[in-house]
């Protein structure tokens, strides 16, 4: 049994039974960063506020929301917006966070891409990460059910269908997912249990496992310098902090992210309060009605680009394009053969392989909220075509990559 001591104070009595000293340094005060880094090292720490207003938003809409067909579309457009007392501003709050959080996880995804985060031994930060993408999507699909709008019910149709397989007919699985033959009051119990719970908890444990997985490789820095972070960490501790190329995590690096948290929080409640419409789709404030098909049926815009790779093909095919797109991002890391962990600007091919894919990325969101017609439909194609061949291209350019 471990030595205890009389303690001198509730915080050493709490240190003797739970190391409160020791994970404080682990994971705060004795955790380094690089100096050379800039403001986009901070959108984890802006996803993590976000997805705070996210929780503490939805509490608030959860005690009024009815998870019932019939009263699902009025709790959420009547009540929480007429009847409570600032209940509007809680569902503006949960709608702009809902969407800003993607465009959040865009930029810290890219800028992982263009700085070679992923590389070198972080793999497990990329793939927790990328594991967090696919929690929030399954959230934010989820939630966009739970209002019962005609864009909830017809996205949902379409979305489950997927399920289907194509010429597989897998009808059954799609039945089972809705817990009916067409989405109702069972589907939308699933969907409220996922949203509010299951996925909820799968996103926290994800956190604690992406934010784990930095602790021994450390954070990648914008130079792709090495650092040897026992080395550098010693002469901060001999009082070298100038001559050292790193700080500490708490409270140096947090006060630089707590400067970009609010600005950020500056540009969410100006959206909040006089722009929260774009998170909310006009089709949406209709009701549900299984037998009045929406003239155009297209998901939220952060799905927008996958979508697009789904609809120019024939049905086979644009299923195994789907799934392509939804799995190949998990890969990079092993798909990217060069040795360097350094900015793509200094990669050869790789810089503008980089910059084809985020064009073409925003090409496709683009397509994919505009009906299938020419010359659209045309554009949706290439840009879909473009995108798989830049995957198939990137082991061939990356393996001609000299060490640098």
């Amino acid at each position: 049994m471990a030595h205890f001591t009389k303690a001198t104070s509730i915080k050493d009595w709490l240190n003797q039974r739970l190391a409160i000293e020791k994970v404080e340094k682990v994971m705060a005060s004795e955790y380094w960063i690089p100096k050379n880094i800039n403001f986009l090292w901070a959108m984890g720490m802006v996803l993590v506020i976000t997805f705070a207003l996210l929780l503490v938003s939805g509490i608030f809409l959860l005690m009024y929301y009815q998870p019932n067909i019939d009263l699902a579309f009025d709790s959420v457009n009547y009540t929480i917006m007429r009847e409570v007392d600032f209940g509007w501003l809680w569902r503006h709050v949960h709608g702009v966070a809902a969407s800003v959080v993607f465009l959040i996880i865009y930029i810290h995804m890219f800028t992982a891409i263009y700085y070679g985060s992923y590389k070198k031994g972080r793999e497990m930060i990329w793939i927790s990460g990328m594991l967090l993408f696919v929690a929030f999507s399954a959230e934010a699909f989820s939630g966009y059910m739970l209002p019962w709008g005609q864009m909830s019910y017809w996205a949902g149709m379409v979305i489950t269908n997927l399920f289907s397989g194509g010429s597989l007919h897998a009808d059954g699985l799609v039945e089972w997912i809705r817990g009916d033959y067409v989405p109702a009051q069972a589907f939308l119990n699933r969907f409220f249990m996922l949203h509010v719970l299951l996925v909820p908890l799968a996103i926290i444990g994800l956190i604690g496992l992406h934010f784990g997985a930095l602790r021994i490789p450390h954070v990648n820095n914008q130079d792709g310098e090495e650092i040897d972070f026992d080395e550098e960490s010693k002469k901060y501790l001999a009082g070298d902090k100038a001559g050292s190329k790193v700080i500490r995590f708490a409270n140096d690096f947090m006060s630089k992210d707590m400067l970009v948290v609010a600005i950020y929080l500056v540009f969410f409640f100006y959206l909040v309060f006089f722009h929260y419409d774009f998170a909310m789709d006009p089709v949406n404030f209709d009701p549900a009605d299984g037998l009045k098909t929406p003239e155009h049926i297209y998901p939220e815009w952060y799905f927008l680009w996958s979508y697009e790779i789904l609809r120019p093909f024939s049905t086979d095919i644009g299923l195994i394009a789907f799934a392509f797109a939804q799995v190949i991002f998990m890969a990079l890391p092993f798909l990217d053969r060069s040795p360097n962990t350094i900015p793509a600007s200094r990669r050869g091919l790789f810089k503008y392989w980089f910059w084809a894919m985020l064009i073409d990325m925003i090409a496709l969101t683009a397509m994919g909220k505009v009906p299938p017609v020419e010359p659209f439909g045309t554009i949706g194609l290439y840009a879909a075509l473009i995108f798989i061949g830049l995957w198939v291209v990137l082991p061939f350019i990356t393996k001609l990559e000299k060490k640098a």
